[in-house]
């Protein structure tokens, strides 16, 4: 039997995962988890052999909590189950080192093939993620933003002051402003406007 953990912040998604797996005869729910860091703690005890990790949840999030199972050398496999599927969200979670990346529209059939491939070690990819890989790859090497750099923008997207955004994170103003004068640099423009359309264009938000 293959041993899953379920991850993912509202327990409906959980329970429609769980429904969907219970159906095949070699598949076993050993854990739901509701937060990165009942993930890492659940992993720790049950070493499940492939995680189904929602990518953004409050707290620690998904990325956050693929780096740190990773890091326990436990031998489970993290696909990363999520409705985004921005160019940031898939190389954060690579990054981190999920094993597949799949979004939520999902069957149940790709769900559990794709649950069976991670536990042979292959790595899985939705079609349009893997589209997306592929065209970053071809394109020239661009100065990548920092997480930090990135929550920024968002907060900037969300119409947010620097003193709020500073506020928001707990930074200083200048701190702030620093940010995204890099923010700036990495991506060409001069203004917060067009910071944010142009990572929204590169698929950074």
């Amino acid at each position: 039997m293959i041993k899953v953990l379920l991850v993912d912040d509202h327990p409906v998604v959980r329970e429609g995962l769980r429904g969907m797996l219970d159906a095949e005869p070699d598949l076993v729910v050993v854990g739901e988890a509701g937060s990165g860091e009942e993930a890492v703690a659940m992993a720790t005890a049950a070493r499940p052999d492939v995680i189904l990790m929602d990518l953004r949840m409050p707290g620690l999030d998904g990325a956050g909590a693929t780096e740190k199972i990773t890091s326990l050398n436990i031998g489970s496999r993290v696909i990363v189950l999520t409705t985004y599927e921005t160019d940031a969200d898939i190389l954060r979670a690579v990054e981190a080192g999920a094993t597949g990346y799949l979004l939520k529209d999902a069957s149940r059939a790709e769900l559990a093939g794709a649950i069976r491939a991670a536990t042979r070690g292959e790595t899985v990819l939705a079609p349009s993620v893997a589209g997306r890989l592929m065209r970053r790859m071809r394109q020239p090497a661009q100065q990548s933003l920092s997480a930090r750099e990135i929550q920024v923008l968002r907060l900037v997207a969300k119409g947010q002051t620097n003193a709020e955004i500073g506020a928001s994170l707990h930074i200083s103003e200048t701190t702030v402003k620093t940010h995204l004068l890099r923010v700036f640099n990495k991506l060409g423009v001069s203004d917060r406007t067009a910071a944010v359309t142009t990572a929204m264009s590169q698929g950074i938000l």
